[in-house]
């Protein structure tokens, strides 16, 4: 006589709190989201979320996937030394998603959220000596708030985190010269609506610096700073809003297996 085992293994979802699941699938959602707008580098970039109910660990996608393929069970819960808090095949996190993304959380207590990118257009206006310009509106809703990090290596070391929090001196949008871009803020939604701005402002600008020197138009210091303050009274846009409905409904679209 054969006798099986049966064991009754839980979800993921069945596993965590429901606060943890939302994050999860808004996690999810944003990763599927910025694919679909081009933010590609394979299985590289990270985009993090701190735990609601347990604010010393994060979630992250697995080093080998790509944005497009993130599901809300596909994450994996990590504390800030880079060990994984659940039971899966991965033990441990390293390089970019440590030094990163599990630094930045861990050094700055009003971050909830971390998203870092090396887009094509981002990684342009990297190496760029004057950085962002206002050379359009949407790079208006940053004027001033930009910070820069200059190129010292990859981000692998831990030394390399102090220098993050250092230069990111308090904001939320730094320019990694030669490298790319990182956004953080208190949400996925914050991260991933200004994400796409940012991101637009630097491809109107290698647009615009096409035309050659002498051949584009900057608006004035007074317009810009006016500009910006219109930005910075539109309240919820800010954090997401209206925008970031639009890319849960743009999720579903695309493929709800997100939410899996």
């Amino acid at each position: 006589m054969v006798v099986q085992l049966v064991t009754n293994s839980k979800s993921i979802r069945e596993q965590v709190s429901a606060e943890e699941w939302a994050a999860r699938v808004e996690l999810a959602a944003g990763h599927r989201v910025l694919a679909h707008y081009g933010v590609n580098d394979l299985t590289y970039n990270h985009f993090a979320v701190r735990v609601p109910d347990e604010p010393d660990r994060m979630l992250i996608k697995r080093t080998d996937w790509m944005f497009s393929e993130v599901t809300a069970s596909s994450l994996l819960k990590v504390d800030f030394d880079g060990n994984v808090r659940m039971d899966t095949d991965v033990k441990r996190i390293k390089g970019g998603a440590l030094i990163i993304h599990a630094g930045l959380l861990r050094g700055r207590s009003d971050l909830n959220s971390t998203l870092h990118t090396h887009t094509v257009a981002g990684m342009g206006v990297a190496a760029h000596k004057f950085g962002l310009l206002p050379i359009n509106q949407h790079a208006i809703r940053f004027y001033g708030e930009i910070k820069y990090h200059e190129f010292e290596g990859f981000e692998f070391d831990n030394d390399m985190t102090p220098k993050l929090l250092r230069d990111l001196d308090g904001g939320c949008f730094l320019i990694l010269r030669n490298h790319g871009l990182l956004v953080c803020g208190d949400s996925v939604a914050e991260c991933v609506v200004n994400h796409h701005f940012l991101e637009m402002a630097c491809q109107g600008q290698i647009a615009a610096l096409a035309a050659g020197e002498g051949n584009y138009t900057l608006p004035g210091k007074e317009a810009c700073e006016y500009g910006h303050s219109q930005f910075m009274d539109a309240g919820n846009f800010l954090k997401g809003g209206k925008d970031w409905a639009a890319c849960l409904r743009l999720a579903e679209r695309l493929d709800p297996s997100y939410k899996d």
